[in-house]
C-alpha cells in the first residue's frame, strides 16, 4: 500500500510539474516579442539613459550629505533638532 501511495504521489508531482512547464510555455513571449519589448524600453533611447544616470548621480549625492550631516531631516527642513 505504502509502494502505490508514493508512486501515486510521484505521478502528481511530475504531472504538477508538467502542467507548469505547458503553461509556462504558452504565456512567456516569443523571442521575436521579447526583442521588441526590449527595444521600446526607455534604457535604450541613450538620451533617457544619460538623463537617468544624472538624476541617480543627483539622488546619490543628497543621501550622501544627508548621511554626513547630524541634523534629523525628518523633523523638519535641517537645522537643530527642535
Amino acid at each position: 500500500m505504502s509502494g502505490l501511495r508514493t508512486m501515486v504521489a510521484s505521478m502528481v508531482a511530475v504531472g504538477a510539474l508538467g502542467v507548469g512547464y505547458v503553461m509556462w510555455s504558452v504565456i512567456s513571449p516569443s523571442e521575436e516579442r521579447r526583442r521588441e519589448m526590449l527595444k521600446n524600453l526607455p534604457e535604450s533611447n541613450p538620451m533617457r539613459m544619460e538623463e537617468t544616470r544624472q538624476r541617480n548621480a543627483m539622488l546619490m549625492q543628497v543621501l550622501k550629505e544627508a548621511a554626513e550631516t547630524s541634523d534629523n531631516l525628518a523633523r523638519g527642513y535641517g537645522g537643530p533638532a527642535k
